[in-house]
């Protein structure tokens, strides 16, 4: 065995062993892991629902063969490798990712939709780290900073959606397969206008599905209106914003680069979490896309358009002063 596959394996068995370890170990023996925090504490919440532990495992094992099975596709090219300088930025990826998922979730400012969906401008965090390290960076940083981002909100564990986080950074990070950048960059941006637009169709065509989020403690009622047209279009609006970053930045081609792939990273990672709901949650294929993945994948295209340049920009600034 190569050091290059033996090193993405250990990599993607790591975070195996975060989830089953959450799912089957702490969560079984109690919802609340206290962990110490400076002088204070932090209960991390694992509880996972109990009859769709195995299916949600099920859907972590198949997004870790997904991204294992482009590795294999692409195996000959650098942008796998995973050394020393991988790791420290997979730790300081994942560790960034769930403070600041925390400390946004805990602002409980909550999308209309059928699940628990929140603003996350954290998003661009695991796009980032993918797209600047490596894909194998962007999928830990994704998919375990968001793990230990739920447990410490109290939301519990979905692994299923820590997962499509992690696809998120890891698709961001596939931009490295190729040595110009510039290639496949409108092809991809086509894709996302083809998805965007078919998805928004299926909100209009279902403009009266129940926001399942909405609660009205007055008269204590719930899922009294429907999802809103800003959550429905929010992904229209934000693909215009990538379109613009896209060719506005056109001779900074790390942003647009950075920017377009984080867009593909959102669709499919995010479009993963959400059809999952279909067998963990029983939803229709409706109500896992309108109701879920627009109010999701929506947003957190608006924060990549305005967050990721910002990330980028900063990188490039610290590189130039450090002579890389």
């Amino acid at each position: 065995m190569d050091a290059k596959l033996k090193n993405v394996l250990i990599t993607l068995g790591v975070v195996l062993a975060f989830f089953a370890l959450a799912m089957f170990v702490l969560a079984p023996s109690g919802s609340l892991f206290t962990a110490p925090v400076g002088e204070g504490s932090i209960n991390l919440d694992f509880s996972v629902e109990e009859s769709t532990v195995g299916v949600r495992f099920l859907f972590v094992v198949i997004g870790l063969m997904i991204a294992l099975a482009i590795y294999f596709a692409t195996k000959e090219n650098n942008a796998w490798e995973v050394g020393t300088r991988q790791v420290v930025w997979m730790a300081i990826g994942a560790a960034l990712y769930a403070v600041f998922s925390w400390v946004f979730n805990a602002s409980v400012i909550i999308v209309p939709s059928v699940s628990q969906v929140a603003l996350r401008p954290a998003i661009a965090i695991p796009m980032f780290f993918g797209y600047a390290f490596g894909p194998v960076v962007g999928f830990f940083t994704g998919a375990v900073g968001n793990m230990f981002g739920d447990a410490m909100t109290g939301f519990g564990l979905s692994p299923q959606w820590s997962i499509g986080n992690g696809l998120v950074g890891f698709i961001a990070g596939l931009a490295m397969l190729f040595p110009d950048k510039k290639k496949g960059l409108n092809t991809i941006l086509v894709t996302g206008v083809v998805i965007a637009v078919v998805t928004a169709i299926l909100y209009f065509l279902n403009p009266t599905l129940k926001n399942l989020t909405y609660f009205n403690p007055e008269d204590f009622t719930f899922a009294e209106t429907q999802i809103s047209m800003l959550a429905g279009i929010s992904i229209l609006i934000g693909l215009a914003l990538v379109v613009i970053v896209r060719f506005a930045f056109g001779n900074n081609i790390n942003v647009a680069a950075a920017v377009t792939w984080g867009m593909l990273g959102n669709i499919l990672g995010i479009g993963f979490a959400a059809i999952s709901d279909i067998w963990i949650n029983g939803f229709t294929p409706v109500a896992a896309i309108v109701g879920e993945f627009l109010p999701a994948a929506g947003p957190n295209l608006i924060f990549a358009a305005i967050l990721v340049p910002l990330l980028v920009g900063a990188y490039a600034a610290v590189q130039r002063q450090s002579g890389r």
